[in-house]
């Protein structure tokens, strides 16, 4: 299922506005990031781009097919991210793109020298758990499903960018520390679940993933996860969050839902077996959490899948 997470969309340009109807582009500039707006209301193939910084591009509205690295391409959609690498070229379709079905982007160019400080102070004063990893941009996870954190901290970077007041520099600088932090947390936590097996002997994390998904119908303790990981409990907690923007409690939450949207997509599992089934044992809180992580009931997630 696809995030519900999504920025907001920015107000649409009027036709009459338009210089252009491929990539119109409105420009906010601060101090150590640049925010462009992009717009298209024709359909369109094999647009170019580059920046000359990293910039982390967010999907407003519409859909994109994007290009990158020479040869992946993909579709691009609301309630995604892409962090492209400096100089490098993007080529881009808008295959539905038209004045009725808008495509709205926005694409955040952010100074070399904001992100080696962002990485040098979390280096230094919040390692990693593990000594041999280091906090970086990793440019090989670069297509992301928005979290809320992500959302949120891009919507008011926006706010901040086209607003007009004396501290609106250093506002956005915070802003823009924590939204890379987000990012490389949300990298983190992608990473971990998809190569978790291939890591559980060099990471701690990645063997807490695999008994957590090993274990989803059981009751699971922070003190077997913090064992399992020859870490005290707060140092396992505080650890955990730090790196992956989550609690441990709250990722094993996830991951409970993320198992019954499984078993729910088959239709002779009833809703109350797929509640057990995953380890929660009351059936009232089970809908009030899938509600809370989903944004729906499960009721209303199995009527979507048909």
């Amino acid at each position: 299922m696809k995030s519900t997470f999504k920025p907001r969309p920015l107000p649409l340009l009027h036709e009459k506005d338009l210089k252009t109807l491929v990539e119109n582009r409105s420009v906010y500039t601060l101090q150590h990031c640049e925010l462009n707006v992009f717009e298209t209301h024709q359909q369109s193939e094999k647009v170019k781009l580059v920046f000359n910084d990293m910039v982390l591009t967010t999907m407003l509205r519409g859909k994109k097919v994007m290009h990158l690295f020479g040869s992946q391409h993909f579709d691009y959609l609301p309630g995604e991210s892409v962090i492209v690498p400096d100089n490098e070229e993007m080529i881009i379709d808008f295959p539905e793109a038209g004045l009725d079905n808008p495509t709205q982007c926005i694409a955040l160019a952010v100074d070399s020298g904001m992100l080696q400080d962002t990485l040098q102070l979390l280096n230094e004063k919040y390692p990693k758990a593990e000594k041999n990893e280091a906090w970086n941009i990793d440019v090989s996870c670069f297509h992301l499903q928005n979290t809320s954190e992500i959302t949120a901290t891009i919507d008011r970077l926006v706010n901040i960018s086209t607003e007009n007041f004396a501290a609106k520099d250093v506002i956005a600088d915070f802003t823009l520390k924590e939204l890379l932090i987000r990012l490389m947390q949300t990298q983190a936590r992608k990473m971990i679940l998809d190569s978790y097996h291939k890591h559980t002997n060099t990471n701690r994390f990645a063997a807490a993933v695999q008994y957590i998904k090993n274990h989803i119908h059981e009751e699971i303790t922070i003190d077997q996860l913090s064992n399992l990981c020859c870490m005290s409990r707060p140092n396992f907690f505080r650890c955990f969050k730090r790196e992956f923007g989550i609690s441990p409690v709250d990722f094993i939450l996830h991951e409970r839902i993320k198992a019954a949207k499984l078993l729910l997509s088959d239709s002779n599992v009833t809703i109350t077996q797929a509640c057990y089934a995953v380890g929660v044992n009351n059936l009232s809180y089970f809908f009030k959490l899938f509600k809370r992580i989903e944004g729906k009931t499960p009721a209303e997630f199995r009527k979507n899948l048909n």
